[in-house]
C-alpha cells in the first residue's frame, strides 16, 4: 500500500517536468479562475480542505466527501464592469458504498456582443457603421471527475484519490471554434486536524484543436490590411502540480478557524510569481475561514503575488509587489448553503472589483412511507 502511495506522488511530481518545453504559457486560462465563492473568498486556496461538489474543479480527489445524498452547486461571477460573465455548475452523486462518488461540473466564461469591425471600411474607402454587426467568444468546459476513498491507513488518517476528464469547447463567433481534451488527477490525505492535498492538472497535457471558417470576402480584407489569415492549428496546456496543506484550530465547541495555504508550480517557463526561473514558477496562495457552529462564516485570502510599476513613479522604472486580496462570508439554513465572495484584481488604485454568488444544495431524501 505504502508502495503504491509513493509511486502515484512521484508519478506527479516527475510528469509535467518530462513534458516541459512543448507548450503555449497561458493556455486555457479560464480554467485557472476558480470555482465557488467560498474557495475565491479564501484566495483559491482549497486544494486540501476543500470537501463538497466543487472539488470536481479544485481536488478531484475531495469528491469523495460527498457521501449520503447528491448535492448540487451553482456559481456566478461578472468581471469587468458586466462584460465577461463568468458560470459554474455541478452536481456531485454519491454510489451506494459510501467510498465512491461521481460529477459532473460546467464552465462558461463568455464576452457578449463584441464589435466586428472587419467591413467597417467600403470598398471606395468610406466608413460604413452600419456594417458593424456584433458576436459573442464564449469558453466552455465540461469535467467528469471520479472519486475513491482508499484504505484507512490508520485512526483518523484516510487518504482519497480522484480524475478529471476534461472536454473543452470554444468559440469565437463563426469565425473560430475549438474542442480540447485533458485529465487531472488528484489526492487528498486527512490526518485528525492536518489536510494535505496534491493535484496534477493537465497532467497528461491538454490541447485544443482549433478550426477557422473564413470566407472569401474576409480573407481580402484580412488580406489587404495585411493581417495573418488564420489556419488550422493545435494549442496545448502544459501539466500544472498544486499541493497544499491546511490546519483546523479547533478555538471552542462553536468557533473553528481554518488556515490553508497553496503552492502552484508551473512548468511552461518564466512567469511573473514569487519564485520565477526558466524551469518552474512558484505562486503562494493564503486563505483562512472562521465558523460559527458551522452555520455561520466568515472568510479571507490572498493570492496572484505580481511585480509591477509603481502608479505614483513617473520614472516607469521602479517595480512593487502587488496581490489580490479576497474576503467573503456564508451561511447555511438546512441543507442550502449561501456564499458570496469579495474580490479585486489588484491592491493599488483604481482597482477593479468583482463580486461573486455561490449556492449550494443537499438533495434529502424523501423517507418512504410505510
Amino acid at each position: 500500500m505504502i508502495l503504491k502511495i509513493k509511486s502515484l506522488i512521484l508519478l506527479f511530481i516527475i510528469l509535467p517536468s518530462v513534458l516541459l518545453a512543448q507548450f503555449r504559457k497561458y493556455s486555457n486560462e479560464f480554467l485557472n479562475i476558480g470555482a465557488g465563492a467560498r474557495a475565491l473568498a479564501m484566495g483559491s486556496a482549497q486544494v486540501a480542505s476543500v470537501s463538497d461538489g466543487t472539488s470536481g474543479y479544485w481536488n478531484p480527489a475531495a469528491l469523495v466527501h460527498v457521501k449520503v445524498q447528491p448535492q448540487v452547486n451553482i456559481m456566478h461571477a461578472e468581471y469587468f464592469a458586466g462584460i465577461g460573465k463568468y458560470d459554474f455548475a455541478n452536481v456531485a452523486i454519491p454510489l451506494k458504498d459510501g467510498k465512491r462518488t461521481i460529477g459532473i461540473s460546467v464552465l462558461r466564461f463568455a464576452v457578449d456582443d463584441i464589435p466586428n469591425t472587419v467591413f467597417l471600411v467600403d470598398p471606395d474607402g468610406r466608413i460604413n457603421f452600419d456594417n458593424i454587426t456584433t458576436f459573442s467568444s464564449a469558453d466552455y468546459a465540461f469535467l467528469f471527475s471520479y472519486a475513491q476513498q482508499l484504505k484507512d491507513l490508520g485512526p483518523d488518517k484516510k487518504l482519497n484519490m480522484g480524475f478529471n476528464a476534461k472536454v473543452i469547447h470554444r468559440k469565437a463567433g463563426d469565425f473560430a471554434t475549438s474542442w480540447g481534451f485533458g485529465f487531472d488527477a488528484g489526492l487528498q490525505y486527512i490526518n485528525k486536524r492536518i489536510q494535505v492535498g496534491l493535484v496534477a492538472r493537465d497532467v497528461t497535457t491538454t490541447f485544443n484543436a482549433w478550426s477557422y471558417s473564413i470566407n472569401d470576402k474576409m480573407r481580402e480584407v484580412f488580406y489587404v490590411t495585411q493581417n495573418e489569415i488564420p489556419v488550422k492549428s493545435t494549442e496545448l496546456t502544459a501539466p500544472k502540480l498544486i499541493g497544499g496543506a491546511s490546519y483546523n484550530f479547533r478555538i471552542n465547541k462553536s468557533v473553528n478557524l481554518l488556515a490553508e495555504a497553496n503552492l502552484d508550480f508551473t512548468f511552461d517557463g518564466r512567469r511573473n510569481t514569487v519564485i520565477s526561473s526558466s524551469a518552474i514558477s512558484v505562486d503562494p496562495k493564503l486563505g483562512l475561514e472562521a465558523s460559527i457552529k458551522n452555520v455561520f462564516f466568515v472568510r479571507a485570502g490572498i493570492s496572484n503575488f505580481q511585480k509591477a510599476l509603481e502608479d505614483e513613479d513617473s520614472t516607469y522604472t521602479k517595480k512593487v509587489w502587488i496581490y489580490q486580496p479576497a474576503m467573503g462570508a456564508g451561511f447555511r439554513l438546512q441543507n442550502v448553503m449561501i456564499d458570496y465572495a469579495f474580490t479585486n484584481l489588484a491592491n493599488q488604485s483604481n482597482p477593479l472589483y468583482t463580486h461573486v454568488f455561490s449556492l449550494k444544495l443537499d438533495m434529502v431524501k424523501k423517507n418512504k412511507k410505510k
